[in-house]
């Protein structure tokens, strides 16, 4: 059996966008010691091809990340396969908010350094030791406390769609940015309660533990992030302190939580949360844009891809060359946004 995927990825979305089979959309990660990543990846890759898995998966020695999609029918069997592996027997899966079923087209499972990119090189560091998990209710009783920390542990472009009240945004472009800069931004609340929290936890949670490390002591992070935190409000009928929009790392880019809209078009400041990515493939980045504006750009990011995409395609695939087309597809650092909105 092939351990890669052999067919387009052109050909690979047509089919999904085309196929009726009911689909759930599904987040889940843990750390856990994996002795051998690469035997463990093909193991998963064949395991998972045999049940319809979709989606993106990263293995390392620390553990496993994943966000994913699979047939509905087939729910029951991913979780046997998964069980095979003793220490996800209690694995919780964080199933999707707002879900179409068309979050993804092609079963990518890569192997990796670490699961979350952290740049942590201590050899002290432990992440076994790591922050108490809150569930939805604790997490609004905590925060009740005016004096409690709530720090939000995405990137920036995450947290400006949609976040929790009173929040605490870390000005950076990647995770490994934040852990010191969270670190140096807290010094003077050593004694509060801090909470964490991130889209599914597997970034709160090893910031937890990194707090902790740098001496830190009533650190907790939000058991499941802030998808579990949303079924648990929905299902307890609890009251939700997060607003906005969950933006989402899949085809759907975001799923909806609440009506508002908290972020505004980078074209023309009007709200809006819709991200979209530049359609001109030498650019991609990712960006809001509201619908007048898209219509204005043709779905571009500025009027320089908007000349671009009306140039000869020989032209622009001339130009187009030794540029890596998918490295703005997530990305829109802050510098890159400040050129787009001159």
């Amino acid at each position: 059996m092939a351990l890669h995927n052999r067919i387009s990825r052109k050909e690979l979305k047509e089919l999904i966008l085309k196929d009726t089979t009911p689909r759930t959309t599904i987040s889940f990660y843990c750390y856990f010691r994996i002795e051998d990543p690469v035997a463990y990846r093909n193991s998963l890759y064949k395991a998972f091809s045999a049940i319809g898995v979709l989606g993106r998966i990263y293995i390392a020695a620390e553990g496993m990340n994943a966000q994913i999609s699979v047939p509905t029918d087939n729910l029951e069997r991913l979780r046997l396969v998964l069980h095979e592996t003793p220490a996800l027997n209690s694995l919780r899966l964080n199933i999707a908010v707002d879900d179409d079923g068309k979050s993804f087209y092609v079963l990518d499972i890569k192997v990796r350094e670490k699961i979350v990119a952290d740049g942590i090189d201590d050899p002290g560091f432990d992440m076994t030791k790591k922050g108490k998990y809150v569930d939805a209710a604790e997490f609004n009783n905590l925060t009740n406390d005016p004096e409690t920390i709530v720090i939000d542990m995405r990137n920036h472009y995450e947290f400006e769609v949609g976040h929790f009240e009173n929040a605490v945004e870390i000005p950076s472009d990647t995770f490994r940015d934040q852990l010191p800069m969270t670190v140096d931004m807290m010094q003077e609340h050593m004694g509060k309660n801090i909470i964490m929290y991130c889209t599914g936890g597997v970034r709160c949670e090893k910031a937890s533990a990194y707090m902790l490390h740098r001496g830190f002591k009533n650190v907790y992070h939000l058991e499941g992030g802030i998808i579990n935190y949303v079924n648990q409000v929905k299902e307890g009928k609890l009251p939700n302190k997060f607003h906005g929009k969950n933006f989402v790392f899949d085809q759907r880019l975001g799923e909806r939580v609440t009506d508002e809209i908290v972020a505004c078009c980078h074209q023309c400041g009007k709200p809006a949360d819709t991200h979209v990515n530049c359609i001109n493939d030498a650019c991609h980045l990712l960006f809001i844009q509201c619908a007048e504006c898209g219509e204005k750009y043709d779905g571009c990011c500025s009027t320089d891809c908007q000349e671009f995409i009306h140039l000869p395609e020989e032209q622009q695939k001339e130009m187009r060359k030794g540029v890596d087309l998918g490295r703005n597809v997530f990305n829109k650092s802050r510098s890159r946004l400040k050129d787009l909105i001159k």
